[in-house]
């Protein structure tokens, strides 16, 4: 199974249907979104194409392949307008032998971290800035950077799994860093 993996699209019609066009130009089997889907947040600038009310029924079109939790900037009211599941803390995928703990990053994060097991994989979004950082015993903390808010000179990015194999990604398809889970 191929999973796209982002996060962080604060609300932009632009970003989301390049995130989309990215998604069927991948293939992947699934997209598992990080949180943070349509408010931008008190502390962001509005980004380009901000237009949540089209957002919505782009992200409702892909519901049946669509893996979600919870921003800090989603809310009840966001779920009332989404036909799938946004406002779950975290969810745990088994890859081979390891988890990974999916997450936004706000609440849990490498200063204050879930239950891992040795080798686990912390997954979030949040901070906008792509990530691959060991820590822990064998753990792995990733981030995929941001769809349309990047940070600290990073790309608009997203991630893909397949086979065991993290790649990083711009929104246009360009790989610029990959790593290579073992045991998965």
């Amino acid at each position: 199974m191929k999973w796209m993996i982002a996060s962080d699209l604060h609300g932009s019609a632009l970003y989301c249907k390049k995130m989309i066009e990215a998604f069927e130009r991948e293939g992947a089997d699934r997209l598992l979104l990080l949180g943070d889907l349509l408010y931008h947040g008190p502390r962001n600038d509005l980004p380009e194409g901000y237009a949540p009310k089209e957002v919505i029924p782009l992200l409702n079109s892909l519901k049946q392949k669509l893996l979600c939790v919870r921003g800090n900037c989603d809310a009840e009211v966001d779920q009332m307008v989404l036909d799938f599941p946004i406002l779950a803390d975290y969810a745990v995928l088994p890859v081979g032998e390891k988890l990974i703990y999916a997450t936004h990053g706000h609440v849990h994060n490498l200063k204050n971290l879930p239950p891992l097991a040795a080798g686990d994989i912390l997954l979030h979004g949040h901070t906008h800035i792509p990530a691959w950082t060991e820590f822990g015993e064998g753990n792995l903390y990733l981030n995929p950077g941001s769809l349309s808010i990047p940070k600290e000179g990073g790309a608009h990015s997203y991630m893909t799994l397949e086979d065991g194999l993290f790649q990083w990604k711009t929104l246009e398809g360009d790989v610029y860093h990959t790593w290579k889970a073992g045991n998965v």
